[in-house]
């Protein structure tokens, strides 16, 4: 099996690895993306529901030396998100290797360099050398559903939010939702309005703000410390929306709640679901929008001291930029005798 050799390999053509491409190619830095699906931007592409939209504005989310097109909406959809990540890729000439598979990365000691075994698409298997490994696989590699007693007894249909397209064919349908985050909140308010009688169960109390606070929060990251901020924002969440804690979501000021918020799940048995507080409902379908575990640690050997055992990197607070504000790109370096 021949190697092949490059200075910097990257693995995930998200917008991430194609971002580090980019900066890489402008420093004159040789180095090769791969990626194990046949597309670039594979979770939006392939594996996201319909209503998706940027939860953050556009001047936040735009990658570099391309900013989005001027008649692009503030929060754009996916669909105009991925014309502008293939519009990236060929403007700057980030050409990734589809269909790639890692199933082994490790770092030689001997040669000071990471070594790789990649199965292409004829399933054969391919061996790449590099002195820099870029981990860009995304932090939504494999769904996960919680362990819950009775689960593989529901008679219904049960579905991860990464399965998830639109709630036109469960119209009159029950379905339960389990997870109160940007993807639950989205995936209940779409099933509602496609006629479905929605149920999200809220394990812990939550802040929720709209998008408008969301804007002004972001915009003044850039002039006052994240603790300042979170005050403000948590006082114009009560003021706003009123005690939200109280029943995990908030109440419109106008209409009707169409979405029912339950207490965590205790367990299944059969069409009936009984919660924490020993109430049941009966439901045709349940979606799990519980989160994902990265599968970075199934191939990256040698990595405890970057990734848990879920995958998650152990430097968070690498993720901070300043006052508080994310960092879009992080770079870890192998440890060695200059950075101990």
């Amino acid at each position: 099996m021949m190697n092949t050799e490059v200075e910097v390999i990257i693995v995930g053509a998200g917008p991430s690895g194609l971002a580090t491409s980019v900066c890489l190619n402008h420093l004159s830095v040789p180095n090769i993306v791969l990626e194990r699906e046949d597309c670039l931007a594979s979770l939006w592409a392939k594996k996201s529901y319909d209503r998706l939209h940027l939860h953050k504005p556009k001047h936040l989310s735009e990658l570099p030396y391309m900013p989005f097109p001027a008649n692009y909406p503030t929060y754009m959809s996916k669909d105009q998100f991925i014309i502008y990540l293939e519009d990236y890729a060929a403007r700057f000439k980030v050409n990734p290797f589809y269909n790639r598979l890692v199933e082994f990365a490790a770092f030689d000691e001997s040669t000071k360099k990471w070594c790789l075994k990649v199965r292409n698409p004829d399933s054969d298997s391919e061996g790449y050398v590099c002195r820099f490994l870029v981990v860009a696989a995304g932090q939504n590699s494999d769904a996960y559903v919680p362990e819950i007693k009775g689960l593989d007894s529901f008679r219904g249909e049960v579905i991860h939010s990464i399965e998830y397209k639109s709630g036109e064919r469960y119209a009159n349908k029950n379905v339960m939702v389990g997870g109160a985050g940007n993807s639950g909140m989205e995936i209940a308010l779409d099933l509602s309005s496609f006629g479905a009688k929605t149920s999200i169960v809220v394990r812990s109390p939550i802040h929720i703000i709209n998008r408008n606070m969301s804007l002004i929060g972001f915009t003044l990251l850039k002039y006052f410390p994240i603790n300042l901020l979170d005050w403000l924002l948590f006082f114009a969440d009560l003021v706003i929306f009123g005690d939200t804690t109280k029943y995990g979501i908030a109440r419109p000021k106008e209409g009707v709640l169409l979405i029912q918020v339950l207490p965590p799940i205790k367990r299944v048995t059969g069409d009936c679901v009984e919660f924490a507080n020993e109430k049941s409902h009966q439901f045709d379908v349940i979606v799990f929008a519980t989160g994902f575990r990265r599968s970075a640690n199934k191939w990256l050997k040698d990595g405890e001291y970057i990734l848990n055992e879920n995958g998650s990197a152990h430097f968070s607070n690498s993720w901070k930029g300043e006052n508080g504000s994310e960092k879009r790109v992080v770079c870890h370096r192998r440890r060695c005798k200059e950075c101990s």
